[in-house]
């Protein structure tokens, strides 16, 4: 497999259009927009310029990666020759369903299709396509380029051979694949979320601060980030969408949004895309002066 398309170049799909492109594979970049592919390759090139200047890879390297990509407003013509698609939009049910049930109609009938959802069943995404053996779960950490776990989740239907592809694959990008059931939530967010929750419940039941918290966190527990922190970079709207995931797919109490993200995300204080969440982002802290921490 050496075609590769992604959909969405946002945060996490310019990741992995840059982290496919610079091991060598042919990479299709869509998004619905020209703006948002534009925004796209300008995060890859400047994320390659700061490994350029690390000396991580070389001038050379990042010409080659940047030359192994394209951008297409149009998923069918984007993904024609596609052995793999990773669709990577927004982490919405309906948007999904929307994308797979498309994807399906028009890709080749041996193109696997890759989902980069973070708690979304892959087996209801595999349900609406004609090939649910071909569909699987690849949860790659942000930054993508950085981070080395993909979370490789098998559907009910996903069969052994693409699952085993699919590790195979992402072992040539560098990365550490780790192979999960279908459940709410996989293992990264089942077992990150309900500690953000748990933090943000500490903060608004006035056990302590936002520094504390995350100080307590980061000097007593080893984290390299704390729990309200992580949350900002993540995304607060995104935390929240996770939580009601797992709660709708377990109707467990424990995982139910704290009331504060509820208000907070409702406020438009979503974190560092949106300047504000439980830290202040502005000129000083713009995002990407948070996203260096990981390129250094």
């Amino acid at each position: 497999m050496k075609n590769i398309a992604v959909i969405g170049a946002g945060t996490m799909g310019n990741g992995i259009a840059h982290t496919f492109a610079q091991s060598g594979f042919t990479v299709k970049l869509i998004d619905i927009s020209e703006a948002s592919l534009e925004k796209g390759l300008a995060t890859i090139t400047k994320n390659l310029d700061r490994m350029v200047a690390k000396e991580k890879i070389s001038e050379a390297d990042k010409t080659k990666t940047l030359a192994n990509i394209t951008t297409f407003t149009s998923i069918p013509e984007g993904v024609t020759s596609a052995d793999l698609v990773v669709e990577a939009a927004t982490e919405n049910v309906d948007l999904k369903l929307k994308i797979f049930k498309q994807l399906d109609d028009v890709c080749p009938n041996d193109t696997i299709l890759a989902t980069n959802t973070s708690s979304i069943s892959i087996t209801q995404i595999a349900a609406v396509t004609s090939r649910p053996d071909k569909v699987i779960g690849m949860h790659f950490m942000n930054p993508v380029p950085i981070m080395k776990l993909v979370e490789i989740i098998r559907g009910y239907n996903t069969s052994d051979v693409v699952t085993k592809n699919i590790m195979a694959m992402s072992k040539t990008l560098g990365k550490v694949p780790v192979e999960v059931n279908d459940y709410p939530g996989f293992v990264a967010n089942r077992i990150l979320m309900p500690m953000i929750n748990e933090s943000i419940e500490t903060l608004y039941n006035g056990v302590a601060g936002v520094n504390e918290i995350d100080t307590v966190m980061k000097l007593g527990m080893a984290h390299p980030m704390g729990p309200l922190q992580l949350a900002d970079f993540i995304g607060l709207d995104v935390c929240l969408s996770i939580l009601h995931v797992m709660y709708d797919g377990f109707k467990n109490p424990k995982y139910a949004p704290c009331p504060l993200l509820v208000n907070m995300v409702r406020a438009g204080k979503l974190g560092v895309k949106s300047g504000e969440g439980f830290y202040d982002y502005s000129e000083s802290r713009k995002a990407e002066h948070v996203a260096k921490q990981f390129f250094r």
